[in-house]
């Protein structure tokens, strides 16, 4: 098993995704998945920044990936997917079925992100008929789950990758919900979550942390926490640990699971992620992968 890193999922400047990724080159991390994932009216970084940060990494020595929306919801958000996906370089990563068919389309390998909605080996072996190599575990199921699908899929032609630390995707709206808490709408939104690098944390009445809203998207409001599950990973025959960046402390604990990987040992991640202010409480959680509720910490 292996170390991966996810796309960066939350609104940063053009100049700390590239000092992120200067990081990123010269750490031992492998396998690196960047693009925006979330929101079109992102604009700090063009494809074409992507396309050159990609560039960079590889000539680093790293196997690079290009990740997609997870919504696509206007004619110029999919005519820019379609040259994404026929760039010519680098493997995508569809995390909306409409990536999923213009890659088919073109005849290219694709990875299915985790907002694909593969709950069955029936729809994975379509997929990989289709040209599918990699698949991302959606995050609400379980490691038992997993053993059945992959016992399902023997003899396995597709590699697995278990979204294993990082604040959690739920789901994707078309309505802006960094925007609206701001009191502007989604088509004059002035992407004001870039002055929310981690989201904004929606807590209940009785102040116990919930959600966390980065523009379209929702997240958990704790982080998933894995790290302890990598023995059983690999017994399960997981080939990427993902871990989804929030911070640059995300790619030291990359690399630390990575160096602890290649020395064969089990360790448990350091969980020091950085905070969007110092109120917040970071909290661990693992349920979906033991079939609870997600929030839970499970055994």
């Amino acid at each position: 098993m292996n170390i991966s890193l996810g796309p960066i999922q939350y609104c940063w400047s053009k100049a700390q995704v590239s000092a992120f990724y200067q990081q990123v080159a010269s750490s031992d991390i492998e396998l690196i998945y960047l693009g925006e994932t979330v929101c079109s009216r992102r604009r700090q970084l063009k494809f074409s920044d992507y396309l050159e940060l990609a560039q960079i990494l590889r000539a680093s020595g790293k196997q690079v990936v290009l990740s997609t929306l997870a919504l696509i919801e206007a004619q110029s958000e999919f005519t820019a997917l379609k040259q994404q996906i026929d760039n010519g370089e680098f493997m995508v990563e569809a995390n909306d079925m409409g990536a999923v068919e213009v890659a088919k389309s073109l005849g290219l390998p694709f990875i299915c992100g985790p907002s694909i909605n593969n709950y069955n080996a029936a729809s994975l072996q379509k997929l990989a008929a289709w040209g599918m190599q990699r698949f991302v575990m959606p995050l609400e199921l379980s490691k038992h789950w997993l053993e059945r699908v992959l016992t399902d899929l023997a003899p396995r032609q597709i590699e697995v990758e278990v979204f294993g630390h990082g604040y959690m995707p739920l789901a994707h709206s078309a309505r802006c919900f960094t925007a609206r808490q701001q009191g502007l709408t989604k088509d004059s939104c002035q992407t004001i979550c870039i002055d929310y690098p981690q989201g904004v944390l929606a807590q209940t009445q009785e102040s116990q942390p919930l959600l966390r809203l980065n523009g379209i998207q929702t997240q958990s409001a704790s982080y998933i926490d894995l790290s302890d599950q990598q023995q059983e990973m690999e017994r399960l025959g997981v080939d990427y640990f993902r871990v989804s960046p929030s911070s640059l402390a995300s790619i030291d604990l990359a690399n630390n699971l990575t160096k602890s990987l290649a020395k064969n040992l089990a360790t448990k991640g350091d969980s020091d992620v950085s905070q969007d202010n110092g109120s917040e409480t970071n909290l661990a959680c693992n349920g979906y992968w033991f079939g609870q509720a997600g929030f839970e910490q499970g055994r």
